[in-house]
């Protein structure tokens, strides 16, 4: 059994990440970490891990190596869409995925770093080109702010029963909403919306927005 530590700031990406690692059988999510010092504890609690860390949360890379080699520990760098990869393959990490990973590209990555191999793959973009999150930002505007709120509460990996309470309605009520929003994103089940809300830069964030608000109104 492999054990992963994930550490990443977005609370989207670390719940969509983690759903897809726990669909493999031979992946075990043992901590979730938001910043440095929780990820170096986590790692010091459970050594030999997989750490897959965000480069946003901007750790000693030294002090990080060394911490990985007393523990026997793997990283893999959470790259954001515009890095270099190589350096950090050079600096000694064994594996680098984009933050627009693939399900599927992720599991490979982890399954490869576990095995001792080193995995990588270097996003292409052409110079001057840009990549609007159309995608994204279609399904955020036919989604009511209403159904933002679910789809922030789903990425944060509430059940309906929960979202319900919040939003002080059924559950009947949820399932019609899920329902729409599903139709919206093109997706079919509240795991395929998690990962395509991270996947999408522009829904990712008014839906984190939509959190940070439901979470003012809660205090």
């Amino acid at each position: 059994m492999n054990k992963i530590i994930l550490a990443d700031p977005q609370t989207l990406f670390r719940t969509g990440a983690a759903k897809v690692l726990a669909m493999e059988e031979d992946f075990r999510i043992i901590a979730q970490c938001d910043d440095p010092d929780r990820m170096c504890r986590a790692v010091a609690t459970f050594p030999g891990s997989i750490v897959l860390f965000a480069s946003s949360l901007r750790p000693d890379l030294t002090r990080l190596l060394m911490l990985f080699k007393t523990t026997h520990s793997h990283g893999i760098v959470i790259a954001e869409n515009w890095e270099l990869v190589s350096g950090y393959v050079q600096q000694g990490f064994r594996g680098v995925v984009f933050r627009k990973v693939t399900a599927s590209a992720l599991a490979e990555c982890v399954r490869r770093v576990a095995a001792g191999e080193i995995w990588y793959r270097q996003q292409v973009t052409l110079p001057g080109s840009t990549e609007p999150d159309s995608v994204g930002s279609r399904v955020r505007d036919r989604l009511t702010p209403k159904e933002m709120r679910i789809v922030a509460l789903i990425a944060q990996g509430c059940k309906n029963r929960e979202i319900a309470l919040r939003l002080k309605t059924s559950e009947q009520v949820i399932k019609n909403h899920l329902r729409l929003i599903y139709d919206k994103a093109g997706v079919s089940d509240r795991l395929e919306l998690a990962i395509f809300t991270v996947h999408h830069p522009a829904l990712a964030q008014a839906a984190t927005a939509a959190g940070v608000r439901l979470l003012e109104r809660k205090i």
